[in-house]
């Protein structure tokens, strides 16, 4: 009798070790097809920014991030900065070939191949940061701004925003339109273009290039955007004049290329967290800049003995009046970028007439107190 409790102890837990076995197996195999079924897309992302460049370099670094882990792994992005895949002025070529999946950059780069595409980076006197966002977002700007580069299959998103910029460093004193005759400055876009108005030559580069090309005398001043990233690419080194305010990129807008194939080919939930991830990408910048710039320009003048001058009135006030000539003049030369700017100015007028009671009310009233 004792022998058959036993063996019926045995056989009971034989059993339970089966059965707990065969259960554990099919979980194994249920996981294994789960892991099976999730694919892993990998992405590159081309820029034209230094590699981890501050503020610019690390913005494209965070979205590449951002994507990758709101995904869960499922779309990896890798970064490649200027030069390492494509030169840094061609990366929209990249894209829009499939080179790469995505880059990061500047709208102005591209004036050659859609002279529209000016509008959407930086308008001299235009949209600050904040006025930029509402009208791509809420007032018809980013429709506008995918049609253009619609017939390049690509799709744009802004991905980062600098505030308003610096003017620019000068091996020299400006205080007359005079001094712009015959100054050699790296200047993209629109700004570029009034500056050739004034007498000027523009000169486009990427920033990797400018300090070499400002101390050996291929240019005679720069702008690149502020003090944080002016600092970190050691511009007062070569250039002591450093003027205010930024004129020509008042709310610079960094722009996010996809090509449009890959992006739709993406399952919907992804295309949601890439679109989510630039949203967050281009608010992430504006914030480190406009947190970070004091220090940089503090550190500028402070340390480096930099000499920090604001543009004489009737100099700001001739770049005014170039540029306002200058975007009319572009944008009658070209069918799209005159539907571009007749939205801009549309927009413009709205924008400004409630900043006049709201932003600019408030800040005057808060400088008088």
């Amino acid at each position: 009798m004792k022998t058959i409790k036993t063996w019926s102890k045995l056989a009971l837990v034989g059993l339970t070790a089966t059965l707990v076995a065969c259960g554990g197996s099919e979980k194994a195999e249920d996981t294994a097809k789960v892991e099976k079924q999730v694919e892993v897309i990998n992405w590159k992302m081309v820029t034209t920014w230094p590699k981890n460049f501050p503020g610019l370099g690390t913005g494209a670094e965070g979205l590449a991030k951002s994507i990758t882990e709101m995904s869960g792994g499922r779309l990896n992005v890798k970064v490649y900065a200027a030069g390492e895949l494509v030169p840094a002025l061609e990366i929209f070529d990249a894209v829009s070939r499939g080179t790469a999946q995505m880059g990061h950059g500047g709208a102005f780069y591209w004036k050659g191949k859609v002279p529209a595409s000016q509008f959407f980076s930086a308008v001299p006197f235009g949209f600050t940061a904040q006025e930029m966002n509402s009208w791509l977002h809420n007032g018809g700007g980013l429709e506008l701004w995918e049609e253009i580069y619609e017939p390049f299959n690509l799709i744009p998103m802004a991905a980062g925003n600098t505030g308003v910029q610096m003017g620019g460093w000068f091996n020299k004193e400006i205080n007359s339109l005079d001094d712009f005759q015959g100054l050699k400055m790296r200047l993209p876009g629109l700004g570029g273009e009034v500056l050739k108005k004034v007498g000027g030559t523009p000169v486009n580069l990427p920033g990797g290039e400018i300090f070499t090309a400002l101390q050996t005398g291929t240019i005679d001043a720069t702008e690149w955007v502020g003090p944080y990233n002016d600092l970190a690419f050691g511009l007062h080194k070569v250039a002591k004049f450093y003027y205010y305010p930024g004129w020509h990129e008042p709310g610079s807008t960094m722009e996010a290329l996809f090509n449009k194939d890959a992006f739709e080919a993406l399952p919907k939930d992804l295309q949601l967290i890439v679109r989510a991830a630039t949203r967050q990408a281009n608010a992430v910048m504006l914030d480190e800049f406009t947190a970070r710039n004091n220090a940089a320009l503090e550190t500028l003048v402070n340390e480096h003995n930099v000499i920090l001058k604001q543009f004489p009135k009737e100099v700001f006030s001739a770049l005014k009046k170039a540029s306002a000539e200058t975007l009319d003049e572009v944008a009658a030369a070209d069918p799209m970028s005159q539907k571009v700017y007749n939205s801009f100015k549309d927009f413009s007028k709205k924008v400004r007439a409630w900043h006049e009671v709201s932003e600019r009310a408030y800040i005057n009233a808060r400088a008088d107190n």
